[in-house]
């Protein structure tokens, strides 16, 4: 697993908003980026400006995956048929890591992929610790036996801060949920305004 430098309400702050919509983010009280040169008034933002942040913001909501990672997501979604767009948000809904965060089995998407890394999650029966792992239409993906009781998922499964999401059946007394379909975008609870068109267009130019 790469060591992510970069702290959740660290990329919000760089971000200037509050990308995964939780209550305790600082960009609630301070809407200006980090350190000295926080406040200063941002100029026009050139069209690769406007690209890069909506890359940056976009693999920052999946928990800062790895420009590697990324770019690979991306050559996967330009390969497949249809709109590029809408692949790589396919792709990275199909994430095992982000599946087990929309189900709401932890509260954030960083705890996600340290619960998978653990080892605390089974598909299919069979126990997978790649974060990475792209579940499919009809997987069925659970917290393990041993795992049902910490603290972690308890109190995620109880938060009303978010919903489940429709492409999402969750069991949630038996821990299990079952990846009904690839969602579209237009599908996809997203706080803030993500722009796939325009990451689409970084990698295009």
């Amino acid at each position: 697993m790469s060591k992510r430098h970069s702290q959740k309400y660290k990329i919000d702050r760089r971000m200037g908003e509050n990308i995964w919509g939780r209550p305790k983010s600082p960009i609630n009280n301070r809407p200006y980026g980090p350190g000295q040169h926080g406040q200063r008034r941002k100029g026009k933002m050139s069209d690769f400006g406007l690209q890069l942040m909506a890359k940056q913001k976009l693999k920052g909501y999946y928990g800062n995956i790895t420009e590697k990672q990324f770019a690979r997501t991306y050559e996967e979604a330009q390969r497949r048929r249809g709109n590029t767009a809408e692949n790589l948000i396919g792709l990275l809904e199909s994430r095992l890591d982000a599946v087990v965060y929309r189900a709401k089995f932890v509260p954030t998407v960083f705890a996600a992929r340290q619960f998978v890394n653990h080892g605390h999650v089974m598909v299919n029966g069979k126990r997978v610790n790649i974060s990475s792992y792209q579940v499919k239409p009809g997987d069925v993906v659970e917290v393990r036996q041993k795992s049902r009781n910490m603290a972690l998922v308890l109190e995620a499964l109880d938060s009303a801060e978010r919903e489940v999401p429709d492409y999402i059946d969750l069991d949630a007394k038996a821990m299990k949920a079952t990846y009904t379909r690839v969602p579209e975008f237009s599908d996809v609870p997203y706080p803030v305004k993500m722009e796939p068109n325009l990451v689409v267009e970084f990698y295009a130019s």
